[in-house]
């Protein structure tokens, strides 16, 4: 068969520009608020993070279904880290196809994980740019803060490729974080009101007691932190001596994994600890920080990897951490969620903030919108917390939609076999009010799960008690410290963690929580949908998920066999 070399010639061109490049479609363009420096010296020292291909990954999502469902004779019956190593261990293939491709480059100083799916390998910009066509890297500055990066898409070599999920270190800027904000409002002081959310004051509104404290042995909790944020003890102890009078606590953080700064404590800091060791009261608590030791190391990723890498951590995990889904690449996100199925297997809880955009947009050109989904909230595998108000906020009543309440649907992750039944009844039952189908995926993983108050928090930061914080990055905390109470008691009675909690959860069908049922979301500001995203409904919505604890009532239903 003759075919025209002018066919010819673009189809070996595009062949080869895609055949190499792991993640052809991660955005590589400098977010606005860095500024760039100048491109890095060849001679300057790199820390490049490359993913190994597993195996098993379907057999890994199994397992991960019948341990965390509650009609499974598995439920409960957690892998080991060893076992997670043997089942997704990289081929030797694989293994040696990798490090024979870097050895050959000169690159030789490389460290491994127990699972043996990541290596993190330090070398010159020079030899990195060599090993990764493409590639070019260059420093950037924000707030103080320096980062390397590469300003253009990376390849491999064909013969890796097929070894290889991504590359971490060369693009992926950290986000801004999803910053708390702090809002002074003047308010008249009267018998009966509240002046902004407490410890008493969640303790009041989800019903937990002076009892409803820590007491097992093996039982412990943490919080993330990335983006140059820290607590500071001082705050820690300063906050209980002003709030935590009525219940017994901890005023200290058990252990801090990496390397606290010394700089001013960040709100967001102060906010996770305080509200995590208030809720999940008298539970020992660790802290993972990471500066990150490269300015090429990629925060987050720093921290899935310890995770893979520690044969005894905490149960519950809470991270106030997201970005826009549309700027990773599905390659990265895809291999991030089977990081949280490891961590599943292994019975470990993990909350994320749903976000502080609502349902977020996106503007697609020509006067087009659709909403903008977050990652890693939209994660299949992590248990995602949306956010509430009281309907009067100087009063402990009942709880409406936060208007900043992240949510939606994932345009990566189809909806998982757990929430099918819940939000296809959303979606049957608020047709008339739902947002246009073009601004949404129908058929994508459906977040938050849950929720809790995400607004006008007390905060000591820097010593000094800042009222009207919020967030979701106050909600998830205080979830997490409920979860890790109920862990408390399942553990006395020799059960076993509640592990992933998304598939109990939605069997549950909304048993023990207070529905939210009123007020919308932020969305696109446009004429189709003027500012607003989707809104809350009885029974599970996109805004709140199932609703927020009913801590007794939820203690009993997690409680039962």
């Amino acid at each position: 068969m003759n075919t025209p070399l002018n066919v010819l010639i673009p189809f070996l061109l595009s062949s080869l520009v895609w055949s190499g490049y792991l993640e052809y479609d991660q955005d590589v363009l400098m977010p606005e608020d860095w500024t760039h420096v100048g491109q890095v010296r060849p001679t300057e020292e790199l820390e490049l993070t490359f993913a190994l291909k597993q195996r098993n990954i379907d057999l890994l999502g199994e397992i991960l279904g019948v341990v965390s469902d509650p009609d499974s004779a598995q439920y409960g019956k957690y892998l080991q880290l060893g076992e997670v190593s043997s089942l997704v261990r990289p081929s030797e293939l694989t293994q040696k196809a990798v490090r024979h491709w870097l050895q050959s480059h000169g690159i030789t100083n490389c460290l491994t994980v127990q699972t043996l799916d990541f290596l993190q390998c330090t070398m010159t910009a020079e030899v990195a740019e060599s090993l990764l066509p493409g590639s070019k890297f260059h420093r950037y500055i924000r707030d103080g803060h320096t980062v390397v990066r590469s300003s253009s898409p990376y390849s491999v070599h064909d013969d890796i490729h097929q070894h290889l999920d991504f590359i971490g270190g060369l693009h992926r800027f950290p986000p801004k974080g999803q910053q708390p904000s702090s809002k002074r409002t003047q308010t008249l002081f009267k018998a009966g009101l509240h002046l902004g959310v407490t410890p008493d004051v969640l303790r009041a509104r989800y019903n937990l007691t002076a009892a409803d404290v820590g007491a097992a042995q093996n039982n412990s909790q943490a919080v993330a932190q990335f983006l140059e944020q820290y607590y500071h003890p001082a705050d820690l102890a300063e906050f209980m001596s002003l709030y935590g009078g009525s219940f017994k606590h901890l005023s200290q953080v058990d252990r801090v994994v990496g390397t606290q700064g010394t700089g001013k404590a960040g709100l967001e800091a102060s906010l996770d600890v305080e509200y995590i060791m208030s809720t999940g009261a008298n539970i020992s608590t660790w802290v993972f920080t990471n500066p990150g030791r490269h300015e090429s190391q990629e925060p987050f990723l720093q921290w899935m990897i310890l995770l893979s890498n520690m044969t005894d951590l905490p149960w519950v995990h809470t991270i106030s951490y997201g970005d826009d889904e549309d700027s990773l690449s599905d390659a990265y996100m895809t291999r991030i969620s089977t990081e949280f199925m490891k961590a599943g297997v292994r019975g470990i809880s993990l909350l994320f903030a749903s976000g502080d955009s609502g349902a977020g947009c996106r503007h697609m050109g020509q006067q087009t919108n659709s909403f903008r989904p977050s990652f890693p909230a939209s994660s299949p595998y992590v248990t995602t917390v949306g956010g509430t108000s009281f309907k009067n906020p100087f009063q402990v009543t009942y709880e409406v939609t936060d208007y900043i309440s992240g949510g939606g649907f994932s345009n990566v992750f189809k909806m998982p076999d757990y929430q099918v039944a819940a939000v296809e009844g959303y979606l049957k039952t608020g047709a008339a009010s739902l947002p246009p189908q073009s601004y949404f995926n129908t058929s994508g993983r459906a977040y938050p799960d849950i929720a809790a108050l995400s607004d006008n928090y007390w905060v000591v930061s820097n010593r000094v008690p800042i009222p009207w914080v919020s967030g979701t990055s106050a909600s998830t905390p205080v979830v997490g410290g409920m979860l890790s109470l109920i862990n408390d008691q399942r553990l006395l009675k020799g059960l076993p963690a509640l592990g992933f909690l998304n598939p109990r959860l939605y069997k549950l069908k909304g048993q023990a929580i207070f529905d939210v049922t009123e007020g919308c979301h932020l969305g696109c500001l446009d004429e189709q949908v003027q500012g607003q995203g989707f809104c809350a409904a009885p029974s599970w919505d996109p805004v709140t998920g199932w609703g927020t604890p009913n801590y007794p009532a939820l203690l009993a239903a997690l409680l039962a066999e």
